[in-house]
């Protein structure tokens, strides 16, 4: 009778495995199937994608169609330009945060909890509704078609989100570490480049993806502040790839993927740290 027992619970969890590696496997299939058909709709010619073969391999690899974007369309340079303007913006935002978090946590003084809800204030704020106002200030200094248009309006959106995830990871450091690297002689500098920052890598990474994700995929700014087709990102770029009568979706399917791939490799090689960051901010020690 035990044995019966046994051997229906072994088959209860193994039909219970099976299930959920089906149910995994689909939904799996489903998150990659949109990879999958930008890429094979990258390689095929208009008349491939619209005479009924637009989900299956193409008959004939179009591989000029990423000649024709990287070179002819100019994507090369567009994602030379987002890559500045990501990378620098990425940059900024995780050193002025930091920084700001720093005295936010650990220091002591008047304005404290009137700057802490100003920064949080700045989450409430949707960021394309400042769009008029921060495009004429952008003008009244002659910023605008410059890689500071985007930017500047960039970093400033991007603080208040990395600033709260700083808040929450910095408040589950010892105090007790300054302490002893103060008692050791080390300045307030030397306990924030020696102890903090260091501790702080995994948060880093959480407002480095969240910021690129901002930053590399924004198109309403690119658009309004940037018509100088040396700046141009690749949001805005690619919209360029199609002509004012014809249009190659190869080629623009090819840009679309050279878009793509940095945001998976990001992605990719930083999850984990997310992960680590969001687990030890939600434990307070």
């Amino acid at each position: 009778m035990k044995n019966n027992i046994k051997n229906l619970t072994s088959a209860k969890k193994t039909n219970g495995s099976a299930i959920m590696y089906i149910l995994l496997f689909a939904w799996a299939a489903i998150q990659i199937f949109p990879i999958y058909w930008l890429i094979t709709f990258s390689l095929k010619s208009n008349s491939e994608i619209f005479g009924g073969n637009s989900l299956g391999l193409p008959k004939e690899w179009l591989w000029q169609n990423y000649e024709k974007a990287l070179v002819t369309g100019s994507v090369g340079l567009y994602f030379l330009n987002s890559v500045i303007v990501t990378g620098a913006t990425i940059i900024i935002t995780a050193i002025v945060s930091l920084m700001a978090t720093y005295a936010l946590t650990r220091m002591v003084f008047k304005l404290k909890k009137p700057m802490n809800g100003f920064y949080m204030l700045g989450l409430t704020v949707p960021i394309h509704s400042a769009l008029l106002p921060v495009f004429i200030m952008l003008r009244n200094f002659k910023l605008v078609n410059s890689y500071a248009a985007l930017i500047i309006p960039y970093v400033a959106f991007a603080i208040p989100m990395a600033v709260m995830i700083f808040i929450g990871f910095m408040s589950s450091i010892p105090r007790e570490l300054e302490e002893a690297a103060c008692l050791d002689g080390c300045s307030i500098y030397g306990v924030f480049f020696r102890i903090i920052v260091p501790l702080m890598k995994p948060a880093a990474a959480t407002v480095a993806i969240f910021t690129f994700l901002q930053a590399w995929n924004e198109l309403m700014f690119a658009v309004v502040f940037i018509s100088d087709t040396k700046y141009k990102t690749l949001t805005v770029g690619i919209q360029s790839l199609a002509g004012q009568y014809t249009i190659d979706w190869g080629a623009i399917g090819a840009g679309l993927v050279v878009a793509t791939i940095p945001t998976l490799l990001v992605y990719i090689f930083m999850s984990k740290k997310v992960q680590d960051s969001l687990i030890a901010g939600a434990v307070k020690g």
